[in-house]
């Protein structure tokens, strides 16, 4: 099977990725919003990628919100292989996920859409700073 990259289209996400683009290499790949508050950059940078080993982290990718405005969900999408390729699946975030224009879940309810290559995928709504393009390999 090929393989999957996330690439940042704007920088928040690149924050995110730690660079422009990210390859997946263990499925599923889970995203949600970080949770934790720090009060200076430097604790953030400090705390980032510390959790402790008896709470196993919910999320491969943590999105920092830094607005009042909340678009990231604590455990908001997925991706995994399936359907002979690979598939989004929405764990059930507020406000869903934007794949290629279609709303995928929200309102809790969660929902499932298999990805193809070049998909633009928005977490939460339009507004939202988070925005990748699903890229694979063959």
């Amino acid at each position: 099977m090929s393989s999957a990259l996330l690439v940042a289209l704007t920088e928040p996400g690149k924050l995110a990725l730690d660079g422009a683009d990210y390859a997946i290499t263990e499925f599923p790949y889970r995203v949600g919003r970080e949770s934790r508050k720090y009060d200076t950059p430097e604790k953030k940078a400090l705390f980032a990628d510390k959790r402790s080993p008896a709470n196993k982290p919910n999320n491969d990718l943590y999105l920092v919100e830094e607005s009042e405005l909340i678009n990231v969900s604590r455990e908001h999408f997925q991706i995994d292989r399936g359907d002979g390729g690979f598939v989004l699946q929405d764990r059930g975030s507020t406000l869903g996920t934007i794949v290629e224009g279609r709303t995928v879940g929200g309102g809790n309810a969660g929902g499932r859409v298999v990805l193809r290559d070049g998909d633009v995928i928005i977490v939460g709504s339009p507004t939202s700073p988070y925005v990748f393009k699903f890229r694979t390999g063959k």
